[in-house]
């Protein structure tokens, strides 16, 4: 699943990790990422510390298995940005592909919270686009896994060809072994969440000095919108 940041993406991840029959992996290419580009980001340390920072010996892990026992899907939360253009794209063609949006603008006002002066590069649309541009498969916009949440995992899991679960709608609040070293800096809504908040629209415009940046966006977020999975309340 590639996302964004600030794309509820984490709590998609809470949704899929709740089946009986997946495990997660949280952004196994942080390390490398945070390795290669020098960039500070909170716990930076300890999350290069915490998994192998070679992009090679990551997606190696990823695509090998086998599963565990009565586990029959592997979900793999990834950050587009994290996928620098050194990685060899065909490492990653024997996984399937999914894709998770949010309009730009509803992206930007919350990470800007985060990161005053973020770049095109920090909000992974035009990586995203160029991932789907290679691999295809389905995507979901934020927007419509907020307003309703068991339509829009009913088409995604048609989409990949695995059976809708009720289990994706709760999970209980709380941290998970499987999160990140770097959860406790980002995670805290979703620690105290129990299922998919209710959409809302941001409380306040988006500063106008991120218009420019949020329209550098758009082209990317409406290709991938114009392929977004139809969903049927």
């Amino acid at each position: 699943m590639w996302s964004g940041p600030r794309t509820v993406s984490t709590a998609l991840m809470r949704a899929w990790e709740n089946r009986p029959d997946t495990v997660v992996a949280d952004e196994p290419l942080y390390a490398f990422y945070l390795e290669r580009t020098g960039i500070a980001h909170p716990g930076r340390d300890a999350v290069i510390a915490s998994q192998p920072a070679d992009w090679r010996v990551v997606l190696d892990s990823l695509a090998r298995g086998p599963l565990p026992p009565g586990i029959t899907v592997f979900y793999q939360k990834h950050m587009t940005h994290h996928l620098l253009p050194e990685v060899d794209r065909g490492a990653l063609a024997s996984l399937r592909h999914a894709f998770l949006i949010r309009d730009p603008r509803e992206l930007l006002a919350s990470y800007a919270r985060v990161r005053a002066q973020p770049s095109l590069d920090d909000l992974g649309l035009r990586q995203q686009a160029e991932i789907f541009g290679a691999f295809g498969g389905p995507v979901i916009d934020a927007k419509d896994l907020l307003t309703d949440p068991e339509a829009t995992l009913r088409a995604l899991c048609s989409a990949l060809d695995v059976p809708f679960s009720d289990a994706m709608l709760s999970w209980p609040p709380g941290p998970r072994r499987s999160d990140g070293v770097w959860a406790p800096y980002w995670y805290g809504s979703v620690w105290r969440s129990t299922g998919f908040a209710p959409y809302r629209p941001p409380a306040s415009p988006l500063r106008a000095d991120l218009e420019p940046l949020a329209d550098r966006c758009m082209p990317y977020y409406e290709l991938l919108r114009s392929r977004r999975l139809e969903v049927l309340s």
